[in-house]
């Protein structure tokens, strides 16, 4: 959720920025959030497909606290270095 923060993404520009995620797992993960109200994806009707994902505004209200989280999590790990 944290690459959407930015700007919207497509399903490749997302799996390149979460180094290790596989196909199916972040196809997955997307469709919970979608499901959820947190993202919202966009198909365009074209050949090749094109989709797109940005956040709802629901997502766009998590982005404190998911920076929180996140800035306490790098936090804990150069602590314990």
């Amino acid at each position: 959720m944290r690459e959407l923060f930015q700007e919207i993404k497509r399903f490749g520009e997302l799996q390149r920025a979460l180094v290790g995620i596989t196909q199916k797992m972040l196809t997955e993960q997307l469709r919970e959030l979608e499901a959820d109200g947190i993202i919202h994806r966009e198909v365009y009707p074209q050949i090749p497909p094109k989709v797109e994902y940005s956040l709802t505004e629901l997502g766009k209200s998590l982005q404190p606290i998911l920076e929180t989280m996140h800035e306490w999590g790098v936090k804990k790990e150069e602590d314990e270095d």
